[in-house]
């Protein structure tokens, strides 16, 4: 089953609204899969495209945060696996998030249904060289990093 909405475009339902698209990420282009949470009648909420228009509009600002808060979260996680003492080939040392953008790759946007936050609600998911069962996940409050965690935090 398609839908063509007006904000998100040509959406499929498999267990969830779902379009395949190209976004421009840090110069570079990523294919990424957009996910809209919503009943299969495809009909969404209001504060679902103020959510996403809202992160489309500032999407260049943000990617700089985004790495920042990644960066942040990899040396913490490095630091309490105790790889920062103990050298371990997935979780090398580094500082910039230059250096990070080396080792993600942007796969999703997750525009969640409105049940659990007030706020513009928003997730990114990225596979990650360190972690690649569980990939990585930023969740987007207001279009602020709030939490930092596995792709399951996005979703």
């Amino acid at each position: 089953m398609a839908i063509n909405d007006s904000v998100f475009g040509e959406l499929e339902y498999d267990y969830g609204w779902v379009k395949y698209t190209t976004i421009e990420f840090c110069g570079k282009e990523a294919e990424i899969a957009l996910m809209v949470k919503g009943e299969d009648n495809g009909k969404f909420d209001e504060e679902q495209y103020i959510a996403y228009n809202s992160l489309m509009e500032k999407w260049e600002q943000l990617q700089q945060g985004f790495l920042q808060a990644i960066l942040d979260y990899y040396k913490q996680e490095r630091q309490e696996l105790g790889y920062d003492i103990e050298v371990n080939e997935n979780y090398s040392q580094i500082e910039t998030t230059n250096q990070l953008l080396e080792m993600i790759t942007l796969v999703g946007i997750v525009v969640p249904s409105r049940d659990i936050y007030e706020e513009r609600d928003i997730g990114i998911t990225f596979d990650c060289t360190w972690d690649i069962e569980n990939g990585l996940g930023i969740r987007l409050l207001n279009e602020k990093v709030t939490e930092v965690g596995y792709q399951d935090v996005a979703i």
